[in-house]
């Protein structure tokens, strides 16, 4: 029932704002999605995009020519089929589009843009989960897997086929999608590991402060695991620009060490006197990244909860941990907080997004994605990749030339999740959204993308499999 009304919502605000005959254009741009002037690499899947246009279809062209390839398409909708998208992406790294309507039996130029063509490689899966966008709702959710090529999605698992469980905090290690961990709650909890081919469910009930792992990020070796422990309440606000709050009670960083399924922990981790969560490996495994606020009265203050962004170093293979904390970004100056570090693969630049306060942006509408320079520490200009909205997740692809992330700039509520070129020095060109079939298909689509993540290719574990692993 909640589905359907939720359909019904989303169906009813974008006929109401549409000026169009057809359901779904409430857009001002000339074209949706808009891929004016946006960098793409080679092996993306076709750019279906609408011309909004008010004139008849057969007075409405669209040319995409190439030095050495042209196509023609009649009409607002425009496609493409695979093979005649691969020639065309293939024939030089600049597309010039035009877009053309005619007037008194004349054909005009409404407007023009490029698309620049990268050869830059790009990981050829994401993985996300999709969920209902409100409060508490997962009664039908899963995490899914996308191929860039074209537009297959598949369930790596979803939770139909388990009663009354939410999955979440999917991760594989750098990519590789025969290594990889999620979360099952709230009963019979637990974390799923994938891993050299055997599906375990691990025992993450440590101690009476221990019982579940929340955010995690995997060692360069695949040895070992960092994961947050979070204490986690909700709000709902009745008069406030963000709909809900998520504040963390209390919160720690522990590092599992997978073969042994025992934790190494340290008390400049687990600090009583701070909020330690969103642990992060450098590239190189010998610093773990994480944010850490001071420890303040929850939730009376929680819009005064700031969270740095830390630094310890560490030797996994000795079972050793550093002996101070350096902070590598302080918020005091930027009245800020900061949240969701990812390094690049070179080790050189650190992604995250930055907010007003607290640590769960995916709800603030101020949130930002934001760039560091680790090697020069210096910010870098991140503007283009920022909307009016929520920028949140983000992840890097496996050589560091492209990152996915998720925005709700489209309607301010359901996450949709955009691609952006990230040249040597940190420049990033236009974000575009993720390519489907048809133009109009995120304006049917009730559910947000969340946890985006590149792949080196499909997970191929079965639902049977994890299911068995799950129900224990």
């Amino acid at each position: 029932m909640i589905k359907y009304l939720l359909f019904c919502w989303y169906v009813i605000l974008f006929l109401s704002c549409c000026e169009e005959e057809r359901p779904g254009y409430a857009t001002r741009e000339l074209i949706f999605p808009d891929y004016r002037n946006v960098t793409i690499p080679v092996d993306i899947a076709p750019l279906s995009f609408y011309v909004n246009l008010p004139e008849v279809n057969e007075n409405v062209q669209v040319l995409l020519c190439t030095r050495t390839k042209q196509l023609n398409r009649r009409g607002k909708e425009v496609r493409f089929s695979s093979l005649e998208w691969r020639e065309l992406v293939t024939s030089d790294s600049v597309m010039n589009v035009y877009i053309q309507k005619k007037t008194d039996h004349l054909w005009n130029c409404v407007d023009s843009f490029k698309i620049y063509i990268s050869s830059d490689p790009i990981d050829p899966y994401l993985s996300y989960r999709l969920i209902e966008p409100g409060y508490e709702v997962w009664g039908n959710m899963g995490i899914y897997q996308r191929c860039l090529a074209n537009y297959e999605e598949d369930a790596i698992f979803e939770n139909s086929r388990v009663k009354e469980i939410c999955v979440n905090c999917h991760a594989t290690n750098q990519g590789n999608p025969e290594e990889y961990i999620f979360h099952q709650r709230p009963k019979p909890a637990g974390t799923i590991l994938v891993k050299d081919g055997v599906v375990n469910k691990l025992n993450t009930d440590y101690s009476e402060k221990i019982k579940t792992l929340v955010y995690p990020s995997w060692h360069s070796s695949g040895k070992y695991i960092a994961f947050s422990v979070n204490k986690t309440v909700q709000a709902v606000h009745s008069q406030h620009r963000n709909r809900i709050e998520v504040m963390d009670l209390h919160s720690d960083i522990v590092i599992l060490d997978v073969q042994k399924n025992i934790l190494l922990t340290s008390s400049l981790l687990s600090s009583a006197d701070a909020y330690e969560t969103f642990p992060c490996f450098s590239s190189d495994g010998k610093k773990l990244y994480f944010c850490s606020a001071p420890a303040i009265s929850l939730p009376d203050s929680f819009n005064y909860v700031r969270y740095h962004l830390c630094s310890l170093d560490v030797d996994l293979e000795k079972g050793t941990l550093g002996s101070k904390i350096d902070t590598v970004i302080r918020v005091d100056t930027l009245n800020a907080s900061i949240s969701f570090p990812k390094i690049s693969p070179s080790g050189r630049f650190m992604l995250y997004t930055r907010h007003a306060y607290g640590n769960f942006s995916i709800w603030h509408r101020d949130a930002d994605l934001c760039m560091f320079d680790l090697h020069n520490q210096r910010e870098v200009d991140t503007s283009i990749l920022n909307s009016e909205e929520t920028e949140s997740y983000h992840s890097w692809s496996s050589e560091g030339h492209w990152i996915v992330f998720s925005s709700r700039r489209m309607t301010g509520l359901f996450t949709c999740l955009y691609l952006a070129h990230i040249d040597s020095s940190g420049h990033a060109g236009k974000p575009f959204l993720l390519p489907q079939k048809r133009s109009d298909s995120y304006f049917f689509q009730y559910k947000s993308y969340n946890v985006p993540e590149f792949m080196k290719g499909p997970v191929c574990t079965s639902e049977k499999d994890l299911e068995a692993v799950m129900e224990r």
